[in-house]
């Protein structure tokens, strides 16, 4: 969350920031009064508080004097002290958790460099990579989906029988790919010193709070044991929907120290989200699913580190692709499209050809598939999770800066793999950083379909 103390000293500047996300409906000035009349009832408690310990110690004072009169008012002014303390201390706890409740409701301020837009029509493109040295492509290049299906390496439609719409199964050298995609990025991002975790997929509520997750998107969420939207408890759980929030979690209410710092930590998640109100986006294919595999990388640093830290993290997302072979592009996202928790985000952008988009690549077709947000939440997060640090030993505790980046998302690589690397037989090379976790195979051929149906639509004999 943002420091209160910023919305109380400085809140033309607040006002600016949400104006140029596109406020979504913070009444700053309601804020404010809240804060202003809890602010208020602290003063007066104390005052309260104040003139009780000098009654209190009258009040022994007066009987040895044998003011036995005075001392009897006293001991009533001290109870009606007491009595309006109460009422008082309850009123600025009801004020404060509105305060909290308010304060949890304000996206984070954009960092000044952020381009200022209304919509991701406005992100700025930063550089694109990899286009002067393009493989030859198949004169039509198939979708994933087809292809997927052709191959027998994806398969959607028993995965709607088991789960529901929107999972798939892999098989066979598409489940290989998968395997291989994740045991490559984890490689590649130790080689850049992060640290391996394995985290829970269930997560807390305070957990969710943390990292900005809840309370708005809850919608987005898979809750355990519940409906998204009833009402729920700080303990009740939540599916991971990503890595990012057990492992951002992990020190909440620590401190660390300046020597822990840079701390680097990657992991390995399936992912869940409800995608809510994405209906019918992504009628096929993998690209806008329930659940998902996903590196994430994590990253804790001093605050005047941080922003040189996300030009090396989004360096260190965009290895994967590099080695991958795959072109891409990075964009700076504008202030309307910044996520909620974070001050600057770039995206990585993969070009997938097989499926033509109104903002393909000129002369290129295809289409741009998002595969890692690089961003830099500040201190928005470790305020929200207590995460701070000590800058030297004798000295008191600061709020840390976290950033995050996925390394990558690997059913999307998978997609812009399977369209980039395509033969026209219908084959898919395989590049060569992945051939020896697949086995040595150099080539995806497929499967031949198993069951009735497969002979009924004449593909066996």
């Amino acid at each position: 969350m943002i420091d209160r103390k910023l919305l109380r000293d400085d809140p033309e500047r607040v006002r600016d920031a949400l104006d140029a996300r596109g406020n979504d409906g913070v009444d700053v000035d309601h804020v404010l009064d809240v804060y202003d009349e809890w602010r208020s009832l602290k003063a007066d408690g104390d005052d309260l508080r104040h003139e009780r310990n000098e009654v209190s110690q009258k009040i022994g004072t007066l009987k040895q004097e044998g003011k036995d009169e005075e001392a009897q008012e006293a001991i009533e002014r001290s109870s009606e002290l007491k009595e309006e303390l109460q009422e008082l201390e309850a009123r600025a706890d009801e004020l404060e958790a509105e305060l909290d409740e308010a304060l949890l409701e304000i996206p984070n301020l954009p960092h000044e460099s952020v381009p200022v837009g209304t919509d991701e029509s406005e992100n700025v493109e930063v550089r694109r990579e990899g286009f002067d040295d393009l493989r030859d492509l198949p004169d039509e290049v198939t979708p994933h989906y087809d292809l997927g299906e052709e191959l027998d390496i994806i398969d959607e439609a028993r995965a709607a029988k088991t789960t529901g719409s929107g999972f798939y199964f892999l098989k066979g050298e598409g489940a290989m790919l998968e395997h291989a995609l994740i045991q490559f990025m984890l490689d590649v991002h130790r080689e850049q010193d992060y640290v391996d975790l394995f985290p829970p997929v269930p997560v807390k509520t305070t957990s969710m709070v943390g990292t900005g997750q809840l309370p708005k998107f809850a919608d987005d969420a898979y809750r355990i044991g519940g409906s998204e939207t009833e009402d729920y408890e700080d303990d009740d759980l939540w599916l991971c929907p990503t890595a990012e929030v057990p492992v951002t979690n992990m020190y909440r209410d620590e401190i660390l120290l300046k020597d822990d710092l840079p701390l680097k930590h990657q992991a390995y998640t399936p992912n869940f989200r409800r995608e809510a109100g994405e209906h019918g986006t992504e009628t096929r294919g993998i690209v806008r699913v329930h659940q998902f595999n996903k590196v994430e990388l994590v990253n804790f640093v001093e605050p005047e580190e941080s922003y040189d830290r996300l030009e090396a993290l989004l360096d260190e997302a965009a290895e994967v692709l590099e080695q991958l072979g795959l072109p891409y592009r990075v964009l700076s996202l504008c202030t309307g499209d910044l996520t909620f928790a974070s001050a600057k985000t770039y995206d990585l952008e993969v070009w997938a050809p097989g499926t033509e988009s109104d903002d393909s690549p000129d002369g290129y077709g295809g289409r741009w598939l998002e595969v890692s947000s690089a961003s830099n939440f500040e201190d928005f997060q470790a305020r929200r999770a207590g995460l701070r640090y000590r800058p030297e030993r004798h000295e008191s505790a600061e709020y840390l800066h976290t950033l995050n980046a996925s390394g990558t998302a690997v059913g999307r690589i998978m997609v812009a793999l399977l369209e980039y690397y395509q033969n026209e037989d219908g084959t898919v090379d395989v590049p060569e950083v992945l051939q020896p976790y697949m086995g040595g195979r150099e080539v995806i051929e497929g499967h031949e379909p198993v069951g009735e149906a497969a002979v009924g639509a004449g593909k066996k004999d």
